[in-house]
């Protein structure tokens, strides 16, 4: 993502002369648009660190040099893409969540360029909130603003990148590596022309830069069902490319000296932003950040209609409630999907024929807590069994494991000790079970906590094909991933 990529760059921007070339690239927004009335800063966590809120936000307008990139009329800036990047409080972990462009949102009172304030609209289309005022900069504050209204935490930054800018990164990295599922035409990316057009894209695997680089990401036909949030995906794993690829260069200045130039010059920030020393500041305490701890996940949600979205509650609303919390994201329910019956809603407890888990105890949810879970018996399928109905109380499933160890007598969890009040969620719906405070049956990278089912519990489930009650959750993409899987919401739209 571009903050990792300013995280790279920033260790060239020690030397005063870079430092001050960068301090001239960058460009502010006017934050007089930035409400009053917004959420209070996060809470230090225990170690006295606090989670920052980024908005990063890619700008479709034409003025400038952007129409040659883009073609199309129009100077007035929409905000095509919209990330909210959560940076967790220990700022070894992020997820970056997709708001989908047309998602029906209420957009509080905006600034205008002209110091007045335009009235508040309901249940408008996300990107309107960019183009209040309909300038060639957008409206950012009144974009902050929104996200706020719809997230419930504060923003901490906002960052502004147009087509022009997003080009030249991609041309100071040489190029990113995408994965085309198929053939993609000219007339896929431009539905007018009355052909097909030119080949764009082959099939497989290809580094793209500049103009093709913006062509993919701005693809929406000719892959999947053709919609916004099918193309979202694709942005999501270009950005994930982007952060592997920056991750994997390592720091030599002669090399991402031009990546630094590139980086501020693209990017319209916010005053808290609006120097290199600030950049630079933020962009190292980013530093740490592994490829497997960069998330990338779209707020649920389906269409509602043919050009409008609606997000899928309660899903969404707890997407934000999580990241509030500053916990791990870890599984959403599946965009453009209705919420599954009992998915993600807080149950009394996993609903066993033979009583397997404690159902007598008050409501609860798992949110926000990743388990792996591991069949210590010899029935069959019992490990996933019992993961389909985690899941439906709103744990995130890790590894499920049936095999590969068998003789256990007692279900037992297993924690990392610093994990414990995860660990004491997950007992309330295994009463019997042993708590060991201890890496995992795999060792330390198996994760936090750990659920053993033991033949006490085999004993009480009549059946280990007790049928999940919700749809398997949608798992975030981090930057790790293969770049060829999940990059379309559905099956393709038969051509006529």
């Amino acid at each position: 993502m571009l903050l990792l990529v300013v995280a790279m760059v920033s260790a060239v921007a020690v030397a005063r002369a870079i430092v001050s070339r960068l301090n001239d690239n960058l460009r502010t927004f006017d934050a007089r648009g930035i409400d009053t009335d917004r959420p209070p800063p996060a809470k230090p966590g225990r170690t006295g660190a606090t989670p920052v809120n980024v908005l990063l936000l890619g700008s479709d307008s034409r003025a400038g040099a952007n129409d040659q990139l883009a073609g199309g009329t129009g100077s007035a800036g929409r905000s095509d893409t919209a990330i909210v990047v959560h940076v967790y409080a220990d700022r070894r972990r992020a997820v970056a969540v997709s708001i989908p462009r047309d998602a029906l949102v209420d957009i509080p009172r905006c600034r205008l360029h002209g110091g007045n304030w335009a009235a508040p609209r309901r249940q408008t289309m996300f990107n309107a909130a960019f183009n209040t005022g309909s300038t060639a900069a957008g409206n950012p504050a009144c974009t902050q603003n929104t996200v706020e209204k719809l997230t419930g935490f504060r923003i901490d930054h906002t960052i502004v990148v147009d087509f022009k800018g997003f080009a030249a990164i991609t041309e100071a990295v040489d190029g990113v590596r995408v994965c085309v599922p198929n053939d993609v035409h000219a007339g896929d990316l431009d539905p007018g022309l009355s052909d097909r057009g030119s080949l764009l894209f082959a099939k497989g695997m290809q580094n793209v830069s500049g103009r093709r680089a913006l062509d993919y990401v701005r693809l929406r036909h000719g892959i999947g069902d053709g919609s916004d949030i099918g193309r979202i995906k694709r942005q999501q794993a270009f950005l994930a490319s982007l952060a592997a690829k920056v991750r994997r260069s390592g720091i030599d200045p002669t090399t991402l000296a031009p990546l630094a130039e590139a980086a501020t010059r693209a990017l319209t920030v916010d005053p808290g932003l609006g120097s290199a020393p600030k950049l630079v500041a933020f962009a190292m305490s980013l530093r740490h950040l592994s490829l497997h701890d960069i998330q990338f996940v779209t707020v649920p949600s389906r269409y509602a209609g043919r050009t409008k979205v609606a997000f899928v509650q309660p899903a969404a609303d707890r997407v934000w409630a999580t990241l509030r919390a500053d916990r791990p994201l870890g599984a959403v329910a599946p965009s453009g999907g209705e919420q599954p019956p009992g998915g993600n809603r807080p149950l009394t407890g996993l609903r066993s024929p033979e009583g397997g888990v404690s159902n007598n105890r008050a409501p609860m949810s798992g949110l926000g807590i990743e388990v792996g879970v591991y069949n210590g018996t010899t029935v069959p399928r019992l490990a996933r069994a019992a993961a389909s109905q985690l899941q439906t109380v709103g744990f995130t499933v890790g590894q499920v494991v049936d095999g590969g160890q068998a003789g256990v007598a007692t279900t037992t969890i297993t924690y990392d000790p610093g994990h414990y009040t995860d660990a004491r969620t997950l007992a309330t719906l295994f009463p019997r079970a042993r708590l060991l405070p201890t890496a995992g049956p795999g060792g330390a990278d198996d994760g936090s906590v750990n659920l053993v089912l033991g033949r006490d519990y085999a004993a009480r489930t009549t059946t280990a094909e007790t049928p999940p009650t919700s749809v398997p959750a949608v798992r975030p993409r981090t930057a790790a991933d293969n770049p060829c899987e999940d990059l379309s919401y559905g099956p393709p739209i038969p051509t006529r």
